[in-house]
């Protein structure tokens, strides 16, 4: 069953690529068809990117947005989590607190952010409190789910086996809890970033986010897209490498169809 898995990403890895390609092409043929600087081609764009990181300012750039979003997605998925489960497992707490996610959810993104540099100044601390608690309340709907959705019967086995506490959390909550994890921290890391770019526009003197606002002061859409392609780049990387081979980790005791 794994090698048939293993074939199945093998042959679709090619098909991958070629769409890639295509996009490219397409992108490179609208380029030329417009001719403007609006829409530069890919040659343009990677020009931008080449001479950046031999000068060092996108690798610094990249660095410290990533260094904004893995901060704030290790607060947000521990207080998300943690607050989910409790949530998830106490009707009374739940009803208490349901508005206050209702509110948190709807309050939007820029508001938090702007309201954070008010209240804590134009810092880091300011900066990636932001970022996580615009994500904070979607762990929380996603782990509370996750929590309501345990097997009854499997905590009644630990219980009738005397599990401790951490025993019961190690082999029967978080087994049926991964997959909810999975998908929070996935939405997560594509919405935290995002963030960040916003967070970094309005009040940091680096990172991608602060380099975007350069260029789109300078009208100049290469740099842009460079800043852009790059830092998607590195997530995708982050998924591929680290996010997808963690997850077939954890699930690997689950049965899989032959």
């Amino acid at each position: 069953m794994p090698r048939s898995r293993q074939q199945r990403h093998g042959s679709s890895a090619p098909l991958t690529l070629l769409s890639l390609a295509a996009l490219v092409l397409v992108w490179w043929a609208a380029a030329a068809i417009a001719h403007s600087r609006v829409l530069p081609p890919p040659s343009a764009v990677l020009e931008v990117a080449l001479a950046d990181l031999r000068s060092g300012e996108l690798p610094f750039h990249l660095a410290m947005t990533l260094m904004r979003v893995g901060l704030a997605f290790a607060v947000a998925m521990t207080v998300g989590s943690a607050a989910g489960i409790a949530l998830g497992l106490n009707r009374t707490a739940d009803r208490i607190f349901d508005p206050w996610l209702i509110l948190f959810l709807n309050v939007p993104a820029l508001v938090i952010v702007v309201l954070a540099y008010i209240w804590f100044g134009l810092n880091e601390a300011a900066a990636i409190g932001a970022i996580a608690v615009n994500k904070i309340p979607n762990v929380i709907v996603t782990l509370r789910e996750g929590a309501r959705a345990l097997d009854p019967a499997l905590s009644e086995m630990a219980r009738v086996y005397r599990f401790g506490r951490m025993k019961m959390l190690r082999h029967v909550v978080l087994p049926q809890l991964q997959p909810y994890v999975a998908a929070a921290s996935r939405s997560g890391l594509a919405l935290l970033w995002k963030i960040a770019l916003v967070v970094e526009l309005l009040g940091r003197s680096n990172g991608v986010g602060f380099q975007i606002n350069l260029y789109f002061q300078l009208f100049d859409v290469a740099g842009i897209l460079a800043y852009t392609l790059a830092f998607v780049g590195i997530m995708l990387l982050i998924e591929f490498l680290l996010v997808q081979p963690l997850e077939a980790r954890a699930t690997r005791w689950r049965l899989r169809p032959a």
